[in-house]
């Protein structure tokens, strides 16, 4: 049976933008919503372009009401009915509560090879503590922030001269291939680990 894929972004969407382009053909999964905590996302756009229904739930409608939020954000994904959740630049930190609704079922993509730096920044914080290589890996999420299960991890060398932000540049087309390839197994039950390198 082919499973439904939900997809939350914040931002650009590149992520989004390459798992919804991998789920066609023979692929076991379709995407059947995109949302967004931010109405100005510019990956809602694109998601519309590729005939994806798009929703747009505010934060800071909320306020601090983190709860109410999640609460919103629930009821659009039960309607919608994934099978799975795939969290592309979701820059929005779940309670345990709503984790444990979709525990099982919810992916995220983290710019490094964890469990090092968890958290923000992570580009920076390997180049401030000599690493010779860096990269990204996509989790099944759980409570413990960008602490669960690892299903793939794609690795760069870091170069003399690269920055932050070359370092970023360098890494996006590795979780362009990355998030898609774990998704496909994921969707069939495979949890066996992804390893790439650029």
């Amino acid at each position: 049976m082919t499973k439904r894929v939900a997809i939350l972004i914040s931002g650009g969407g590149s992520n989004m933008v390459s798992l919804v382009d991998s789920m066609k053909g023979y692929h076991p999964a379709r995407p059947v919503l995109v949302i967004s905590n931010n109405p100005d996302a510019g990956g809602l756009a694109k998601a519309r372009a590729r005939h994806v229904p798009t929703f747009v739930i505010d934060h800071r409608q909320f306020g601090k009401d983190r709860p109410a939020f999640e609460a919103a954000l629930h009821d659009a994904l039960c309607k919608a009915r994934p099978d799975i959740i795939c969290l592309a630049g979701f820059m929005r930190i779940f309670t345990a509560d709503f984790i444990r609704q979709w525990e099982g079922r919810m992916l995220n993509i983290h710019p490094s090879l964890l469990p090092k730096y968890k958290g923000l920044h992570t580009h920076a914080r390997a180049l401030e503590a000599g690493d010779t290589e860096h990269g990204c890996s996509v989790h099944e999420v759980t409570a413990e922030l960008d602490g669960g299960p690892i299903l793939g991890q794609a690795r760069i060398q870091i170069e003399p001269d690269d920055t932050p932000e070359t370092l970023a540049a360098r890494l996006l087309p590795l979780e362009h291939r990355l998030y898609p390839a774990v998704l496909r197994r994921f969707a069939v039950g495979d949890r066996s680990k992804v390893t790439l390198s650029g």
